[in-house]
């Protein structure tokens, strides 16, 4: 599979990554569809403490015991979490983050963590505390290289001027074109990848996309109705007798865009998602179609 740098960093990651918050609790299950992925050319895994309240990194980190060095490892932090209570509150201080990285190293069964990242953030964050924490971490070894999990672009404006984030993961799709004007271009100037979550749409961007938008779209998705989204879905089927494939290869074709983020709870759905020609672009007029068929977003909330 082909791979791309992570930002400044000498991390090269799989245009497609693993996102293991769907993976449930069972771990042989688990460690199947981890292997599976990693078989197809996937070296990229993404986690973060908040998932299962540190379940989830438990269980990847058995399952990659003995192939630690074949895979970039990424996970996620800032939400202060209880196990027991199932609670949480946000918080990006460096006092948590030094003491919270210690227990997802512990968690993963490793002594490093190849990307970390700020799971969220607001302008209200004290920011140049939080990134402090970050590079310090990244010059003690414990991280390689650190960014932003977020959807808000005044957010991630404060960190392309103050920090050397090497990525920034933001939500992105055929559906959710908002990145496109505020962020894509900003991130591609300064150097810094973008990994894109939700590529899918919940499925609604999928080979079973009119079966999820019935499930998922009935209140509609951002500026979608119902009716838009069905619309949309047969524009889209028009152009494309795969969806998934079609959906991946968009979001890939901006050049800031390192790796699009999938969730699979089967195998069979990392097959459907792997089994897809990663290595052949978008022509300049079917890119141009699907731009014409889908909404221009904007941000609206969340900034």
């Amino acid at each position: 599979m082909l791979k791309r740098k992570l930002g400044k960093s000498d991390l090269e990651v799989s245009v497609l990554t693993l996102g293991c918050m769907s993976l449930g609790t069972d771990k042989e299950k688990a460690k199947n569809i981890i292997d599976f992925a990693l078989d197809t050319g996937i070296n990229h895994l993404d986690t973060a403490d908040l998932y299962d309240f540190g379940l989830n990194e438990e269980i990847v980190g058995e399952a990659i015991k003995g192939k630690r060095d074949q895979i970039v490892l990424t996970t996620k932090v800032g939400n202060h979490f209880n196990k027991e209570s199932k609670a949480w509150f946000w918080d990006p201080s460096k006092p948590y983050i030094k003491s919270e990285v210690k227990e997802s190293l512990r968690r993963l069964q490793t002594d490093y963590i190849d990307f970390y990242m700020l799971h969220g953030g607001t302008l209200d964050d004290p920011i140049d505390e939080t990134i402090e924490a970050f590079e310090e971490l990244k010059q003690e070894g414990v991280i390689r290289a650190y960014g932003i999990s977020s959807i808000r672009p005044n957010v991630i404006r404060e960190y392309v001027k103050r920090s050397s984030i090497d990525g920034v993961m933001t939500q992105y799709s055929l559906l959710d074109r908002r990145p496109e004007e505020e962020i894509l271009d900003l991130l591609h100037k300064n150097n810094i990848s973008v990994l894109v979550r939700g590529p899918l749409a919940k499925g609604m961007l999928s080979n079973r996309a009119k079966e999820q938008i019935i499930n998922k779209g009935k209140n509609g998705f951002l500026d979608y109705s119902f009716e838009d989204l069905i619309a949309t879905n047969e524009k889209l089927s028009s152009i494309t007798n795969n969806m998934n494939e079609l959906a991946l290869q968009y979001v890939l074709t901006h050049p800031a865009v390192a790796t699009a983020v999938f969730g699979a709870s089967s195998i069979e759905q990392v097959k459907e998602n792997t089994a897809i020609a990663m290595d052949k672009t978008l022509s300049e007029e079917v890119y141009h179609l699907l731009k014409s068929s889908t909404k221009e977003n904007r941000y609206e909330d969340h900034r």
